[in-house]
């Protein structure tokens, strides 16, 4: 789906390395079975197959049925910022490898047309019959919530083989379980919007617990002086401006790789609100004047090592 994978744990006396190469292996067989699964950038997966059958009941696995489920929940809870129907709009915004060799803005018009065809609440889903039916000319895409749903698997194919203390990540999301040998939380650090690549604002703590970041800096052009990036508003079909990034730490990843998109969306009034709202999750925002907000969760457990890097 476009991301790396990163997996960290140490030996032991009941876990010796080919034991954990092992263990590892069976997580990142079973990556890539959700892959085939839930990946629209594969022509072959059900997420795909319904999109190709948009307008009739296609029948799916469990896997695709749950994270759908999920995401009709994350689009209820914030005020439907979170849309897994956003996919009609890629092929006018393109961003990353998909990204046009001189990036250009799409009109209006192109962006009304398709944003008509923007409504999570149209997707149906029949959960006995295990089917999953969308609108004649809509389109689902799963990158906002199914990294979270893929580290949370992997993280219990480590759980069966007796794992206790590991970290698990795919691109932004990860997932810290139990603590390191010397009795130390795992610690991941929070990028500097507008800082180089691996220069980090802040570091947050993990045990068993998972961290979503949502940035306007991982996927974006500039054109005419003004920063265009991935995270689009649904209300709008343009990207949201009301945050530079958004970290979520939530008790799995599925929760904080669907609320992080939703916070950034949302601003850091309403988007606090969301996080509190919400059991066991807190959140970090960087909002669009470079100013820094941290829910009461994350109070102890954030630690911030400098202002964030000011810039457009």
């Amino acid at each position: 789906m476009g991301t790396s994978l990163l997996f960290v744990a140490y030996t032991s006396a009941t876990h010796d390395e080919p034991a954990l190469r092992a263990a590892f292996g069976a997580a990142v067989a079973e990556v890539a079975r959700l892959e085939s699964i839930l990946s629209e950038w594969r022509s072959d997966s059900e997420v795909s197959r319904v999109n190709q059958s948009a307008g009739s009941w296609v029948t799916v696995g469990p896997e695709l049925l749950g994270v759908l489920d999920r995401s009709l929940w994350a689009g209820r809870i914030s005020e439907g910022t979170f849309d897994v129907t956003f996919q009609v709009l890629s092929d006018v915004w393109k961003f990353g490898t998909a990204q046009d060799p001189v990036p250009k803005i799409p009109t209006r018009k192109e962006i009304e047309a398709r944003r008509a065809r923007v409504d999570y609440r149209r997707i149906e889903l029949d959960r006995e019959g295990s089917r999953v039916r969308i609108p004649p000319g809509f389109q689902i895409g799963l990158g906002g919530i199914a990294k979270g749903y893929i580290v949370d698997a992997a993280a219990r194919v480590l759980r069966r083989h007796g794992l206790t203390a590991f970290l698990v990540q795919a691109g932004g999301d990860l997932y810290g379980a139990g603590r390191k040998p010397d009795g130390s939380p795992w610690v991941s650090g929070i990028q500097d919007p507008r800082g180089k690549s691996g220069a980090f604002f802040a570091t947050l703590e993990l045990e068993d617990h998972a961290f979503s970041t949502a940035g306007d800096y991982a996927r974006a052009f500039h054109v005419d002086g003004k920063r265009y990036h991935h995270i689009i508003d649904p209300r709008t079909g343009y990207p949201a401006t009301a945050s530079r990034s958004v970290t979520v730490w939530a008790k799995d990843a599925l929760t904080a790789d669907a609320i992080d998109d939703a916070v950034f969306i949302l601003g850091p009034e309403k988007g606090l609100a969301l996080a509190e709202s919400l059991d066991d999750v807190g959140v970090v925002i960087v909002d669009a004047k470079n100013r820094v907000h941290v829910s009461s969760r994350l109070k102890g457990k954030l630690h911030i090592s400098r202002p964030p890097t000011d810039g457009p």
